[in-house]
């Protein structure tokens, strides 16, 4: 056991691959793993010297920046407990963590294959630094590595020929530098709203964060959840005739299905603001907000999917034929991942006692007063 404190600096090498060559694999050996934090330590250590005193740990294993940008960075925590467990100057103060038998010694360092196909792969690690050194060395990280932190031609070398790959560029970055280069990523595909929540939930997760997506949707975050306006309630505040809404409706459920995507890979919950619905939830994939209960003096209740072109079934619809034959509307529900449909369609058939037939509306039907609205009767 240690008595001297250590603060854990994180670092990461950045592998970009040749386009459309990806790694056959995404975790080295423990044999591996040590081989490359060797050629690593001889890296960091002709960028800054003082990286000398410190303990590098290593994990062998490529991730994807949504993995390792996740609330409480786990996988850097995982490494930093791992390593603070090997007593100090074994293997020359350099650790490595690689699989055996196909796993890695902790789950937070399994990488998920949902995300192999990114065009960046990220090898995390750690410098174990005297907290009487960890400052300076911090200091001088971020001005090194930002400048000359290409990887030196053995360790690009090996990583070619043990990945059998060939890449475009190889470098150490801090994580303030992951950071950044995330941040200009979202803030170029017109995501920065995004980016100020995840922003928010990584380096100051007690704080709340208000926001509006680039389409007007409202967005906060709050106790380590995003919660977002629902588009219904977005749509009762637009102006315009029933197609410019229903066009706006299009392009806000568009919007918020990147915005899931994105926060779901972050590990970043996302759900519904309550407004004036009675209840809201969310589960595997999709969104629902409940407005009535069902009147057992009505019709059994009908599911309506609105769509539009290019994104098929933006919402569903759950309303009862009530009084002179209008629609009562009871929920609308917000399928944001394609597997999520048939999923939403279950859900609402149990609780609604109904079968799961969706009626396809082939358009997003609204009332007079552009909002959101199901047929009379039931299409057949």
């Amino acid at each position: 056991m240690e008595v001297q404190t250590l603060l854990a600096l994180p670092v990461v090498l950045a592998l970009e691959p040749v386009e459309g060559e990806p790694p056959a694999r995404l975790t080295l050996s423990r044999d591996e793993a040590a081989e490359l934090a060797a050629l690593v330590a001889a890296d960091l250590h002709a960028l800054v010297p003082q990286v000398e005193a410190a303990r590098l740990a290593l994990a062998g294993a490529l991730f994807d920046q949504v993995e390792l940008l996740r609330p409480g960075f786990p996988i850097w925590a995982t490494l930093d407990e791992l390593a603070r467990r090997v007593p100090r100057g074994h293997l020359q103060n350099v650790v490595a963590f690689g699989s055996h038998d196909g796993h890695m010694p902790a789950q937070p360092l399994e990488p998920s294959a949902i995300y192999a196909g990114g065009p960046m792969r990220l090898l995390p690690m750690s410098l174990l630094a005297p907290a009487e050194l960890a400052e300076e060395l911090s200091e001088q990280l971020e001005i090194q590595l930002v400048g000359r932190g290409e990887a030196g031609a053995l360790t690009a070398d090996w990583l070619m020929r043990t990945l059998g790959i060939r890449l475009e560029h190889v470098r150490y970055l801090s994580r303030n530098d992951l950071l950044a280069l995330t941040c200009v990523q979202y803030e170029h595909v017109n995501l920065a709203p995004l980016w100020a929540l995840l922003e928010t939930a990584l380096l100051t997760p007690e704080r709340e964060e208000s926001t509006m997506s680039a389409r007007g949707l409202a967005l906060r975050y709050a106790d380590g959840k995003v919660l977002a306006q629902s588009p219904s309630q977005w749509l009762a505040g637009q102006a315009g005739d029933t197609a410019e809404r229903a066009h706006g409706l299009a392009g806000i459920v568009f919007e918020l299905r990147q915005y899931a995507a994105l926060l779901d890979g972050h590990q970043l919950p996302l759900q519904l603001q309550p407004g004036l619905a009675l209840a809201v939830e969310a589960c595997d994939g999709y969104l629902l907000e409940t407005l009535a209960e069902a009147d057992p003096g009505y019709d059994p209740p009908s599911l309506f999917g609105h769509e539009a072109p290019g994104l098929g079934v933006v919402a569903i619809s759950v309303a009862q034929r009530g009084a002179h034959a209008q629609p009562r509307l009871l929920a609308h529900a917000w399928p944001l991942q394609p597997q999520a449909l048939g999923k939403l369609l279950a859900r609402l058939s149990a609780r609604y006692g109904i079968a799961g037939d969706l009626h396809a509306l082939g358009r997003i039907m609204l009332d007079e007063q552009g909002r959101l609205t199901a047929p009379a009767t039931v299409l057949h």
